[in-house]
């Protein structure tokens, strides 16, 4: 076992694949030869050349679509979108073009493209580059959206969605960059679509993803009376809603946690299902709780007002198992 940063564990992950598939290259702005802009493809230009790590205009429209037709041809490309908030350039390259091009063709073409998109608030970089958009994609059919919350899964993920033949959006929360974790000396891979059981427990059902994990660690600390099951779906689409329904079935209660607006998001979803599947489970309101649905404000104090915190979700969990508001 190693200690690694998770942007250390992405670069990894992408040396590993770029050495395994002469097929799988690596194209966006500023990848190449300066290592990105985050450093997470630092030494694939070194080491393989300027034509698999491969610098772009600022285009994402131009080297998306240019990744649809590479991917059509049969490369599998990786490329990069340096804020999430920037894949708004490009929705047509992706949502028209890679998520439909297999059905429409008959199955003739597969789109084995990877869109690496850092993300997250608490940055104070104001709403241009603050945004959490899985909501879009995961409603898009076509996509698998992938959000790892730590080094390991990173890695073992990243590997998966580069050698997966469908269109796969990870997505990589910026804060936890240089969060550290072992993981192992030698390849791995971590599958996609089944979610991991964190902590185990029979009270209280908590699901979310990226870094709603620490943040709900942090919060089930304050309680440690209560038994709590906290379930880290890491992929999102496809979603291993088995293994939630299963912990709702044993524990009667659900919160789910991310860092997207609850309104209209991808815990409204876990709840309708969950409600339609495990009505007769529940013995308390299944709950969201995800940041304020406003734009992200560039001054620190407003930011922090609209974020989600380890002690909103305490209060939820209390309320959960107790049905007191505080």
């Amino acid at each position: 076992m190693k200690s690694i940063h998770m942007l250390d564990a992405i670069n990894e992950a992408l040396h590993e694949e770029l050495e395994r598939d002469e097929k799988v290259f690596v194209i966006a702005e500023d990848v190449g030869e300066y290592g990105g802009v985050w450093n997470a493809t630092r030494g694939l230009y070194e080491k393989f050349g300027a034509m698999r790590a491969m610098d772009t205009p600022i285009s994402e429209a131009g080297f998306t679509g240019l990744c649809v037709g590479a991917a059509m041809a049969g490369l599998r490309p990786v490329t990069e979108i340096m804020y999430m908030d920037f894949i708004t350039a490009c929705m047509d390259q992706l949502v028209n073009q890679a998520a439909k091009a297999d059905l429409m063709s008959g199955w003739q073409f597969t789109l084995p493209i990877t869109i690496r998109t850092p993300y997250g608030i608490g940055t104070r970089e104001a709403a241009q580059h603050s945004q959490t958009l899985e909501g879009w994609f995961c409603q898009t059919p076509g996509f698998k959206v992938i959000c790892p919350s730590n080094a390991y899964d990173a890695k073992g993920l990243l590997k998966s969605a580069i050698r997966d033949d469908t269109p796969c959006i990870f997505m990589e929360n910026r804060n936890l960059y240089y969060d550290k974790m072992d993981i192992p000396e030698e390849e791995y891979t971590v599958p996609l679509g089944k979610a991991n059981i964190v902590e185990g427990g029979n009270d209280l059902t908590i699901v979310t993803y990226g870094i709603g994990v620490e943040l709900c660690k942090k919060a089930m600390a304050k309680v440690p009376d209560a038994s709590i099951e906290l379930i880290d779906l890491r992929t999102i689409v496809p979603m291993d809603f088995e293994t939630v329904l299963e912990s709702v079935k044993k524990t009667g209660r659900i919160l789910v946690v991310h860092e997207a607006a609850s309104a209209f998001s991808v815990g409204s979803e876990i709840v309708r299902r969950v409600v339609e599947k495990g009505f007769d489970y529940l013995d308390a309101e299944p709950l969201v709780y995800g940041n304020m649905r406003t734009p992200a404000p560039f001054a620190g104090n407003l930011e922090d007002a609209i974020m989600m915190t380890p002690e909103g979700v305490e209060e939820k969990i209390r309320y959960l198992l107790t049905g007191i508001i505080k």
